[in-house]
């Protein structure tokens, strides 16, 4: 069997590791000239993080990572509304990491050359269209280096792994339109800092129209530092109208994010003096994309933020991404015909991920922050007294239940 991926990402990469563990061969395509190590952190929750360990990758990332220790949530003044431990220290087998995401993406990627071979991963190709048969399908790609014509690349199944903005999905849904914008306009950006807490923390403060979101992803350039990533969450806009996307992912500007950053308070932390020490940062708008009624098509699916394109909150877009990889390489080994495989996979994961989706447009786990600020605006001097304990925990426990990293998920996952 072979597999044509599209999508050099965390999706995309992860998928050929575990092809490959599975006697399957497998080629990316990626359009850019090169995977560079660009972006902001992110989290990797335990599932995920278990598949890569099951890939042999955990030195890796322990190498370029922090482990995370515990998660507080409090609101905009800073006071703790909920804190629990993480990865760990909450008793899964595995860590929970923070991590800068062109380093995850780096370690993958290392991995792919390393044991697929150098062939097996073609920069520089855009895929420019594509066509099935009864015996498999044809991918054309094109040299986007040089604008002509690249290669073919004949498989069992094309796979695409190649973002919100997927080719392979717009071909199959032609009126999609624009992805879904709620309003939330995102500054991301990371900066050598004095470590704040225990240096294996992560803080996020303020619910869905106004967050604040910090953490360590790297050990920094001296002692009593970390590379510590930001985030400023403001509902901006209306979303009606979601910014084109050429508007994505642009350098931010300090007079843009610095008077929404000064509506926070974090205990210990200079969060004006941090952002403005920040080498260069970004301005994303917050979007997703509605659930589809199928991703397969034959013998082509989707896989990652192609498929199902989720707000950032409970830290679950890359770590959804793996699971899908591991499931999809599962359901080609056990499958009689590819076709079955691509069916099975889309069964197990496209109704898991559409309620994730939803759940995160409400504010995932996250949302026991809006819910103390609706209850109490102007702050608190018990949490307890505002809501209770067993609330708080239903809110944020019925989330790791549905994205399946919950203790006792992780203790049965194979």
């Amino acid at each position: 069997m072979k597999v044509v991926i599209v999508g050099g990402g965390i999706g995309g990469l992860t998928l050929a590791l575990m092809l490959h563990a599975r006697g399957i061969a497998a080629t990316v395509y990626e359009q850019s000239s090169e995977i560079r190590e660009v972006g902001v952190g992110i989290n990797t929750l335990p599932h995920a993080i278990k598949e890569l360990a099951g890939l042999d990758l955990l030195p890796a990332l322990d190498a370029v990572a922090i482990r995370t220790r515990e998660l507080i949530y409090m609101n905009r003044f800073g006071q703790t509304v909920w804190r629990e431990p993480r990865g760990l220290h909450a008793g899964a087998p595995v860590p929970q990491f923070s991590i800068h995401r062109g380093r995850l993406q780096g370690v993958i990627r290392d991995a792919v050359i390393e044991r697929l071979g150098p062939h097996a991963l073609r920069c520089g190709r855009r895929l420019q269209g594509f066509m099935q048969d009864e015996g498999g399908v044809t991918g054309y790609f094109a040299d986007s280096r040089r604008g002509e014509s690249g290669e073919t690349a004949r498989a069992d199944v094309l796979i695409a792994a190649d973002g919100i903005h997927s080719t392979v999905r717009g071909h199959y849904f032609p009126n999609q339109g624009s992805p879904r914008w709620n309003g939330v306009q995102m500054w991301r950006g990371a900066c050598d800092w004095p470590s704040f807490l225990d240096g294996e923390s992560m803080i996020i403060a303020g619910g869905m129209a106004g967050k604040l979101v910090l953490y360590p992803i790297a050990a920094g350039s001296k002692p009593g530092t970390r590379l510590t990533n930001w985030v400023v969450n403001i509902r901006t806009g209306d979303p009606a109208k979601p910014p084109p996307k050429e508007a994505w992912s642009k350098p931010g500007r300090l007079e843009d994010v610095l008077p929404y950053a000064r509506r926070f308070t974090v205990p210990g932390v200079d969060i004006l003096a941090l952002i403005q020490a920040s080498p260069g940062f970004w301005d994303y708008p917050m979007c997703d994309r509605d659930p589809l009624p199928r991703w397969t098509h034959g013998r082509v699916t989707l896989l990652g933020d192609a498929a199902h394109p989720m707000y950032p909150v409970g830290s679950n877009g890359a770590s959804q991404a793996i699971l899908d990889a591991r499931c999809l390489a599962d359901a080609l080994v056990r499958a009689e015909h590819p076709r079955q495989a691509l069916a099975a996979y889309e069964a197990e994961r496209l109704p898991a991920t559409a309620e994730i989706v939803a759940m995160n447009r409400v504010g995932g786990p996250e949302r026991v922050i809006d819910a103390i600020e609706e209850l109490a605006p102007n702050g608190f001097d018990d949490v307890e007294r505002v809501m209770s304990y067993a609330r708080r925990e239903a809110i944020v426990k019925s989330y790791a239940g549905k994205a399946a990293f919950a203790p006792e998920q992780l203790a049965k996952r194979r």
